[in-house]
């Protein structure tokens, strides 16, 4: 980079050229020690070629900032990783400014003039598609991000941090096999997310390796929230030949299988068995208790935050991609089958 006789590098320039984010350079100006040692040599030599010398202004109030954007927060599985990051970014002295888009493009216009007035350290998307003009302007902010559960196949220069959906989906299958049942329902999530077909596609693996032909009737739309798990549950419950179990891709679509059940006067699991996925805290707590996959999802928003204040800092990662173990979790609401 060159600069024109006279002309003022800015702090931006400064950044573009060290590959790193406005706040770093920032932390460095201020002496601050949350900056990795190579980073800090890097822009300090920068900074020094440039002859940069700060305007005398006061520096901007409030402390440093990581975004947390989701498509929607009316989900028990949005507060759980919400905790994840908030444990990590207080611990840091970090804030958190938490968002829902709504997949709406006015919301993420706002999210994003929002984003250039506050100068964040990062961003952590939560199963969202980043768009390619959201993908360019975060870049062109220098803004470190990190996407946690990605809708699509996400660039190979962004940091995942994901669960184990297809083991889940496996073991899932493969525990209600082993009590016995052959004909299992299963409720999907949305098909744009990966996770959904992550977890379908090990419904379906566990079945073919059982030998198992797999039923298209067997196998409902879902949107992991409460009423398509009821209708799904109903309308696999309205078959002339229902299922003995109902695997259902969240728990709280789960908790609306629960409900079909109870309204057709049958029992779980005496007449249906039904597992989830997710282990929200409310699952151990349900009637029955659900059997279900525990995805670590504080544990993802831990690691993601993470993540996102090491690049923040300029320090390098070990890995760009992460899968978390899920692990299935046996309750009372699966039970062999027949029954006796």
């Amino acid at each position: 980079m060159t600069v024109d006789e006279g002309r003022r590098i800015t702090i931006t320039a400064i950044a573009q050229e060290a590959g790193v984010s406005v706040p770093t350079v920032s932390r460095v100006l201020n002496g601050r020690n949350d900056v990795a040692p190579q980073t800090r040599e890097r822009v300090e030599e920068l900074l020094r070629r440039h002859g940069y010398r700060r305007r005398a202004t006061r520096p901007r109030a409030g402390a440093s900032l990581v975004d947390l954007i989701f498509n929607d927060l009316d989900s028990p599985w949005a507060v759980e990783i919400i905790r994840g990051v908030e444990d990590v970014a207080h611990a840091s002295g970090v804030g958190t400014v938490v968002s829902a888009i709504h997949r709406r493009s006015t919301s993420t216009r706002q999210w994003l003039q929002n984003l250039r007035t506050r100068a964040t350290d990062g961003v952590i998307l939560v199963a969202s598609d980043l768009a390619p003009p959201v993908h360019a302007e975060l870049r062109r902010l220098n803004v470190p991000m990190v996407l946690v559960d990605p809708a699509g196949v996400p660039s190979l220069d962004i940091p995942t941090i994901g669960a184990t959906n297809w083991a889940g989906g496996l073991r899932a299958t493969e525990h209600l096999l082993s009590l016995g049942h052959r004909r299992i329902g299963f409720i999907a999530g949305p098909p744009r997310l990966l996770c959904s077909r992550a977890r379908l596609d090990g419904y379906r693996a566990a079945l073919d390796a059982a030998g198992i032909p797999l039923r298209d009737e067997l196998i409902l739309p879902g949107d992991f929230y409460h009423e398509s798990g009821f209708s799904g549950g109903s309308a696999l419950l309205d078959l002339d030949e229902p299922p003995t179990a109902i695997f259902a891709s969240s728990d709280q679509m789960a908790f609306g299988a629960y409900e079909a059940v109870r309204r057709r006067g049958l029992r779980v699991p005496d007449d249906v068995s039904v597992v989830g996925f997710d282990d929200l805290p409310e699952a151990r707590w349900a009637s029955p208790p659900l059997t279900t996959v525990r995805q670590p999802l504080a544990e993802m928003g831990i690691l993601a935050a993470r993540t996102v204040l090491r690049l923040a800092q300029g320090e390098p990662l070990d890995t760009p991609r992460v899968e978390l173990s899920t692990d299935l979790v046996v309750r009372d609401s699966s039970a062999p089958y027949p029954r006796r």
